[in-house]
């Protein structure tokens, strides 16, 4: 009698997409031309780029991202403008 433990299962996510139509039609072609399926494909195509990207780049978020938070004008100038805008645009759709 054969027992298959919990940590042999692995279950693939579904996920969902837009792409270009000729995307798609590039995914077909490769699958078809190299015999691989098209989830053998995204998944070496996306680890090599996260490869690639771990060369030179972080994937840190916040590395990424922390240049937003060094602005020149202060907080108060920024709550200012875009309640002014607010304002402005409201004030278009009156009567």
């Amino acid at each position: 009698m054969t027992f298959l433990t919990l940590s042999c299962l692995r279950m693939d996510k579904i996920m969902s997409a837009r792409v270009d139509e000729s995307v798609a039609a590039l995914l077909d072609t490769l699958s078809r031309k190299l015999g691989r399926s098209k989830k053998r494909i995204l998944e070496d195509a996306l680890r090599g780029y996260a490869e690639h990207a771990e060369d030179g780049a972080s994937l840190d978020m916040l590395d990424e991202t922390w240049g937003a938070w060094h602005r020149k004008e202060s907080p108060a100038t920024t709550v200012r403008r875009a309640r002014t805008a607010l304002r402005s645009s409201l004030g278009r759709r009156a009567p």
